[in-house]
């Protein structure tokens, strides 16, 4: 079977852990970090293996719209999903505009979230 790998980027410890525990037993592979700064190192050192990225956009060093900002001149790309439990529409606009695929609020509905990994496994390859 085709791993699609995943960084989820959420300081929420709990959550990124059942996150990633609930995506692993569905078969596909994921990283967590708790952090900007640390997931924009990860991904310059892996970025062939990313797929997707779930994306928190509270963070404890910086927003998620400035992470997602840097993710994007890396990668322009790639898919990022924003995950939020606090989000406004002002955030989701500005994250559309940033290049950000979908903007999902917490909790995450793993059903939808399979369907979307479905579709990234299924698409051709740039």
């Amino acid at each position: 079977m085709e791993h699609i790998d995943i960084l989820i980027i959420d300081d929420e410890e709990k959550f990124a852990a059942m996150l990633a525990r609930r995506i692993e037993l569905r078969e596909y592979h994921s990283k967590v970090c708790h952090d900007g700064k640390t997931a924009l190192q990860w991904i310059e050192t892996h970025l062939s293996f990313i797929s997707l990225i779930l994306l928190d956009l509270q963070l404890p060093d910086m927003y998620g719209t400035q992470v997602l900002e840097r993710i994007k001149k890396i990668h322009p790309t790639i898919p990022v999903a924003i995950m939020t439990g606090h989000g406004s529409e002002k955030d989701q606009k500005e994250c559309e505009s940033l290049g950000a695929f979908k903007f999902m609020y917490k909790p995450i509905n793993i059903d939808n979230l399979m369907t979307i990994l479905e579709h990234i496994k299924e698409a051709p390859n740039d």
